[in-house]
């Protein structure tokens, strides 16, 4: 019996959301490819992603093969990130941009128009044709390092949340209250859709309907990952401490329309994993107490083990340090909607796609993980 099949065959990676935060997945990644053997497949052999942790999900499927070298790519690209690979950042085009979406509102309804947005991410499409290669994933899927890819996206046509997904087996699309999970051959538009932040960056036309970031209508983010027949999770979430800018007892003043957005967004990528941990757990509670023979006729419920991965760290208060990297155009633009270096909004942890911000929460991963290698090691049966 192969290592894969003996150790890994049920075990799932499962990567939220977050814009530019995703970098930290990459720190985790890095630390637990130190625990594994060298050139071994991954130890995840279902690995689902949501939003730019559907990027990641994706790039480590490319390299299912050889873990080691797929998270060495990753860590490259993230510790060489520029603002301008992911959205334009020039004056000229980010005003412009607007512009013409402000324009567009007043075309009639039968112009066929384009999805309107904040950013322009434009130059996202460019950097994953150029670094992800999508035949790969077929040939780790056939050769076995790999049982199942998922990316989720969230449909702004229907309101469910969909997880598109490619698998070595006959896994039957599953239809639950607003969520699908849909077979097919998974290539840029996915992932665009998946990172599509609300109202940031435009959503992705998939075929009738328009897709956004997946972490939008997800109300069971470990969902997909147990449909493809994951029974272990290895969660890397963003559930963080929080670490107040100033002081902020005893505030007269009412929060900002900008410090609400922030909210909004880390509700959106944080609180339904927690919810669904929640529930999780007491599903394992009421399956222990069940006897083994009534456990068999319990069709669909089998316990799921998990190890989450949080950040130690305020993702917020280390985005703060790196503001002013941030481009002009950017930083004026966001300045005009009330978001400052100083200001309680978390926009700005979520858009700093810069080198030097993305290495920080890189470090904070790869930290993060070596304190919990003894649970990492065990979690994953890693020598």
């Amino acid at each position: 019996m192969t290592y894969r099949s003996r150790q890994h065959q049920k075990t799932a990676l499962v990567l939220t959301g977050g814009g530019a935060r995703a970098a930290y997945q990459v720190g985790v990644l890095s630390a637990v490819s130190k625990f594994s053997p060298r050139h071994y497949p991954t130890p995840f052999s279902i690995i689902c992603g949501t939003s730019a942790g559907a990027i990641n999900s994706t790039g480590l499927a490319c390299y299912a093969s050889c873990f080691q070298l797929g998270v060495k790519k990753l860590e490259w690209i993230w510790k060489n990130l520029t603002t301008s690979r992911i959205y334009h950042s020039d004056p000229a085009r980010v005003f412009s941009h607007i512009t013409r979406g402000a324009l567009a509102s007043f075309q009639a309804d039968y112009a066929n128009k384009r999805a309107r947005s904040l950013l322009n991410n434009a130059p996202l499409r460019e950097l994953l044709n150029e670094v992800v290669d999508f035949n790969r994933i077929d040939n780790n899927l056939l050769k076995g390092h790999l049982s199942a890819l998922s990316v989720t996206a969230s449909s702004y046509s229907s309101g469910d949340s969909i997880s598109f997904y490619q698998s070595n087996a006959t896994i039957s699309p599953w239809f639950r209250e607003k969520r699908k999970g849909l077979p097919c051959q998974i290539n840029s538009d996915h992932l665009l859709a998946s990172a599509a932040i609300p109202l940031v960056f435009p959503s992705v036309k998939l075929g009738k309907e328009h897709y956004g970031d997946g972490s939008i209508h997800q109300l069971s983010p470990l969902s997909p990952a147990i449909h493809l027949g994951g029974e272990k999770l290895f969660i890397i979430g963003v559930e963080q401490p929080s670490e107040p800018l100033h002081q902020t007892e005893n505030n007269p003043h009412p929060p900002t329309s900008a410090t609400i957005a922030g909210h909004l967004l880390d509700g959106i990528f944080s609180d339904t994993l927690q919810s669904d941990l929640e529930r999780l757990k007491r599903v394992n509670k009421t399956l222990s107490l069940i006897s083994d023979k009534d456990k068999n006729s319990q069709e669909g419920l089998k316990p799921i083990e998990t190890l989450v991965i949080n950040p130690s760290h305020d993702f917020n208060a280390i985005a703060v340090e790196y503001y002013h990297n941030l481009p002009l155009a950017i930083r004026l633009l966001l300045r005009a909607i009330g978001i400052t270096n100083d200001s309680e909004s978390s926009i700005v942890s979520y858009l700093l796609f810069d080198r030097t911000y993305c290495q920080q929460l890189i470090k904070l991963g790869y930290q993060d993980a070596l304190e919990n290698e003894t649970k990492i090691r065990a979690f994953l049966a890693l020598k």
